[in-house]
């Protein structure tokens, strides 16, 4: 039974085939920062130089989101709802441990565990780049962990070893800097679904629309929201992360809405993605079917009410988990069992 009515059947794969069969839809999202998040790699922010826009041809250092850091906090929500409804267990599927191979992540976002076997990811994401330039997205805050006594000078703590940790009324070293991403960055994203059902379709949307974090997962920042702007089914990928972004750039530019070094202002941004987004689809050269602005209400509207009740979120999790387990019976478990044989 459908579960949508905003979307036409013919969009969508009637089972999770086994061979590439060429249907795509692409969530167009704008990812805004809301607190101090951490994309970083060897302690230093992920950044590239590349042109401002398309048009504006200046060379301009961005702030990058790496494509896993995207994926993996929104399936480790889809994971999370699984467990919550009972259709996978913790010991029986442990992320990057023991994957069960037959849920609607594994079979979704992939896995690999060695001779056991694998399964390439239907959710493609590529790194995002910051609209603004690195200068103007981030700041360098000193930190510091003074002790329990709330300063930072010595009152006879002991360390682990039970030695004193420094004479009393000595002032801890214990002071650091990071760069850490401003509140109100935004970065434009597009996440593909190859062949999607309409289960897999809502689990992939719902998992876009819960996630709240991103970046280091070792800190207590990065709030990150996902303001999605519109969906488009083609036959084909289409244009990349950073020419939507730099596309962005040059309509702000010529509406003369950037106004460094204030932040962005939100509304002037959604507008931009979506001028901008329509005019590099219309460039494309692929059968596609947009919703992007008013055509995107109705289809958001539903998909929001399925996935705020229970019933309806249950409804989708339970059919995404008969089509992966569905597609595991036919494809995996043959594999599996040959590994195992092979082993013992």
């Amino acid at each position: 039974m459908s579960l949508l009515k905003t979307v036409e059947s013919k969009f969508f794969q009637s089972e999770i085939p086994y061979k590439p069969m060429g249907k795509y839809v692409h969530f167009l999202s704008i990812r805004i920062t809301e607190s101090y998040p951490l994309f970083q790699t060897d302690s230093e922010l992920n950044k590239a130089r590349v042109r401002a826009g398309i048009k504006d041809k200046t060379t301009i250092s961005r702030l990058s989101m790496f494509k896993r850091k995207q994926s993996t906090p929104e399936r480790l929500v889809g994971r999370e709802l699984l467990r919550n409804y009972g259709l996978m267990t913790a010991e029986e599927c442990e992320y990057n441990v023991a994957f069960a191979m037959d849920n609607p992540d594994c079979i979704i976002y992939g896995f690999a565990i060695g001779d056991s076997g694998s399964e390439k990811s239907k959710v493609v994401v590529d790194t995002a780049f910051s609209i603004t330039s690195f200068d103007e997205s981030h700041e360098t805050f000193t930190l510091n962990a003074p002790y329990e006594n709330g300063t930072m000078a010595a009152k006879g703590e002991k360390k682990s070893d039970g030695k004193l940790d420094g004479e009393i009324g000595t002032v801890t070293a214990r002071i650091n800097q990071q760069d850490h991403i401003l509140p109100q960055v935004f970065f434009p994203s597009i996440v593909t679904l190859k062949d999607p059902t309409e289960a897999s379709f809502l689990y992939v949307f719902n998992n876009i629309l819960r996630t709240r974090h991103y970046g280091a997962q070792t800190t207590r920042t990065g709030r990150v929201r996902n303001e999605l702007i519109g969906v488009v089914f083609a036959d084909g990928e289409i244009t990349s992360n950073l020419r939507w972004t730099q596309a962005i750039y040059d309509q702000m530019k010529s509406n003369n809405t950037l106004n460094a070094p204030d932040p962005l202002d939100e509304d002037d941004v959604i507008t931009a993605a979506k001028n901008a987004i329509e005019a590099l689809m219309a460039d494309e050269f692929i059968v596609h079917t947009d919703f992007i602005g008013d055509a995107f209400v109705s289809l958001i509207n539903e998909v929001k009410t399925l996935t705020g009740s229970e019933k309806g979120i249950q409804a989708i999790l339970q059919k995404a988990d008969a089509e992966a387990k569905d597609y595991a019976k036919k494809h995996i478990s043959k594999k599996k069992t040959t590994a195992k044989a092979e082993k013992e």
